[in-house]
């Protein structure tokens, strides 16, 4: 799945770990999300949506892979 959370955390200013501490999960979680090597829960997804101020299908498109 390929997805803009990097993109997303660099207009914020936020490091991984920030991101990771708002979103209540490990740095590592970020980063494999980041890289396409972990697809989000449902749950987590809607979370970093929310967190962003933006709809879930501008930031992970399910159509294509990396």
């Amino acid at each position: 799945m390929d997805n803009h959370v990097r993109e997303l955390r660099g207009e914020h200013g936020w490091s991984q770990a920030d991101l990771a501490e708002q979103l209540d999960v490990s740095r590592q979680t970020v980063n494999a999300i980041e890289t396409g090597k972990y697809d989000p829960s449902l749950p987590l997804a809607f979370r970093i949506a929310k967190l962003f101020g933006r709809p879930i299908e501008s930031i992970f498109d399910p159509g294509s892979s990396r």
